[in-house]
C-alpha cells in the first residue's frame, strides 16, 4: 500500500474516576502548539463535571484516608515509574506545546519525577513530623496527630505545567486526601498525559480526578461548593485568586495560594 494514511486525532477527555469521560457539556476547546497550530481538542469541563468529579473524590477518599501510609508510599513510587516510562513523551509534549528546548523540557521531567519520588517517602514520615507531644499542666499524656482534610481542589498554573501539576497534587494526596485538579486549558495535553499515568499506576479510582476548563468558570463553583474541604493553588491571575478567597467566605474552607 502507497497511499498515505491519515492519522488519528485525538480528543483530550477528562480523567475522573479512573476513567476518561468527556464533558457532559459536549464542549471542546482546540489546542494549540507553540506555532499556532492545532494539534488536539481538549474537553471543556462544566459546573456539572466539576460536581460529579467531587463526587467520586468524595466516596474515594475516606478509604484513601484509611490505607497505611506505608501503602500511600507504594502507590505514589509507582507513579514515578509511571511517569519514567512516559518521559519521552512527556520531553516531547512540553516542546511542542510550549515551544521550549529540549533541554529544558527534559530538566523539568527530571524534577517532577525526582519530587515525586520524594513524596513517596514523606507519607509514613508527616504524622512524625507535624505531630507530636504537647506539655498539659497535670499528670496526662497529649498527643496530636495531623488527619487528613478531605477533598482539595487543586488549581495548577500556566508556568511549569508538568511540575505544577505534581508539586501541588502530592502533597494533598500523600497526606490521605482526594484531589480534584483544574488544569490549564492551554497545557492540557501535559495534565492529561499525567492522567493517563495515574490510570495505569495504582492510585486508587476517585484519589485525583483532572478537569480542563477555564479558571474564571470554575473557580466561583469551587470556592462555594460545601464538599470541597480546602482550596490549594499557586502563581494565580488576581482575579481568580480573589474569586477563590470571597467564595470561600461563607464556607470558611481553607484557601492556600
Amino acid at each position: 500500500m502507497t497511499a498515505a494514511r491519515i492519522e488519528v486525532a485525538k480528543t483530550l477527555k477528562l480523567y475522573m474516576n479512573g476513567g476518561f469521560p468527556r464533558s457532559e457539556s459536549g464542549r471542546t476547546i482546540p489546542i494549540k502548539d507553540a506555532k499556532g497550530r492545532v494539534v488536539a481538542h481538549a474537553s471543556h469541563a462544566s459546573r456539572k463535571d466539576l460536581r460529579d468529579a467531587v463526587e467520586a473524590a468524595h466516596a474515594a477518599q475516606i478509604k484513601w484516608a484509611a490505607a497505611t501510609a506505608y501503602n500511600r508510599g507504594q502507590v505514589i513510587y509507582r507513579i514515578a515509574e509511571m511517569l519514567e516510562a512516559r518521559r519521552s513523551e512527556l520531553v516531547s509534549l512540553i516542546c511542542s506545546i510550549e515551544g521550549r528546548t529540549k533541554a529544558d523540557a527534559t530538566r523539568e521531567v527530571d524534577h517532577a519525577i525526582d519530587r515525586t519520588v520524594c513524596f513517596a517517602g514523606w507519607t509514613d514520615k508527616i504524622a512524625a513530623v507535624l505531630g507530636g507531644k504537647q506539655p498539659v499542666a497535670g499528670p496526662y499524656f497529649v498527643f496530636t496527630m495531623p488527619e487528613a482534610t478531605g477533598t482539595v481542589a487543586v488549581v495548577v498554573p500556566d508556568c511549569t505545567p508538568l511540575l505544577s501539576l505534581i508539586s501541588l497534587v502530592l502533597p494533598v494526596i500523600s497526606a490521605g486526601n482526594a484531589a480534584i485538579v483544574i488544569a490549564p486549558m492551554t497545557n492540557a495535553p501535559i495534565a492529561l498525559a499525567v492522567g493517563e499515568a495515574l490510570a495505569t499506576s495504582d492510585v486508587p479510582a476517585g484519589v485525583v480526578n483532572i478537569l480542563t476548563g477555564p479558571r474564571t468558570e470554575l473557580c466561583p463553583w469551587i470556592a462555594s461548593h460545601r464538599d470541597i474541604a480546602a482550596i490549594s493553588g499557586a502563581f494565580l491571575a488576581q482575579a481568580d485568586a480573589k474569586s477563590l478567597e470571597i467564595g470561600c467566605a461563607e464556607n470558611l474552607k481553607r484557601v492556600h495560594m
